[in-house]
């Protein structure tokens, strides 16, 4: 089903996990994506694996530009060669993120900045340059922020203050754009199989720890964030806002007591 034809889509963070997904599921229903990050080489990657019957996807239904999202120059500049190349914008992922682990005391002024720079500031960025045609389109954003984002982990306090930071940017930018017709919405992942959280998958006691406490009983795929990103995207999701939606396999839903 070709949910997104004639629909132009910024993904950052394109070039790997959840980003290449959605990326990829966007361009497979028609959407016309401009691949976004830091390496020329992973987002050309992202872009071989998009359909190629010439009917939907082809050379000229896609753009790579490299773009440090924490420059908000860089954003500005990213978002304008979108508009004169594609003429608008209509839906917005936010995917574009790194981890920062250490407690308080561990942590430098430096690795705290990097952590909000990227994952707040930056998607403050690409929200501000992209909300004027995003409202000229009644458009949307997906943010993608973390369950980490709507409760605390231990050792992750740049991370975890990053992403709260995002989940109630997202209903604030709701709250404040509604009325100009553009829906924003986040998804909000627990542990997934990407890059960075190859530390949990690479230890068994980590990976059967989190396991104990997810009832569906398996790490999350980038193909099922994907999957809730192109949902809230989609005009099956036309009157939902202001969400921040836990894709966690039901971790959330426990108060945090152990399975007897």
């Amino acid at each position: 089903m070709k949910r997104f034809k004639e629909k132009t889509v910024i993904v950052t963070g394109a070039g790997s996990g959840m980003g290449r997904a959605t990326a990829i599921r966007f361009a497979n229903e028609g959407a016309s994506v401009v691949l976004v990050g830091r390496t020329a080489e992973t987002l050309e990657k992202t872009a071989e694996e998009f359909p190629q019957d010439n009917t939907w996807i082809h050379s000229d239904n896609y753009m790579v530009i490299i773009c440090d999202i924490s420059d908000q120059s860089q954003v500005q500049e990213m978002v304008k060669r979108t508009i004169d190349k594609f003429g608008q914008l209509d839906i917005l992922v936010n995917n574009a993120g790194k981890a920062t682990s250490g407690k308080i005391t561990e942590l430098s002024a430096e690795e705290w900045q990097s952590s909000i720079n990227v994952n707040l500031n930056g998607t403050f960025y690409v929200c501000k340059a992209a909300m004027p045609h995003l409202i000229k389109t009644k458009g949307n954003i997906i943010n993608v922020s973390s369950l980490s984002g709507m409760g605390g982990d231990w050792n992750m306090a740049a991370y975890n203050a990053a992403k709260a930071g995002v989940t109630n940017l997202t209903r604030t930018l709701a709250l404040d754009h509604g009325p100009d017709g553009v829906r924003v919405n986040a998804v909000n992942p627990s542990v997934t199989k990407t890059g960075m959280t190859s530390a949990i998958q690479n230890s068994d006691d980590k990976t059967n720890q989190f396991l104990a406490r997810c009832p569906l009983g398996r790490l999350a795929t980038p193909e099922d964030i994907a999957g809730a990103i192109t949902f809230l995207a989609s005009e099956d999701a036309s009157m939902i806002t202001g969400v921040n939606l836990p894709v966690d396999g039901g971790v959330s839903a426990s108060n945090g007591q152990p399975h007897f």
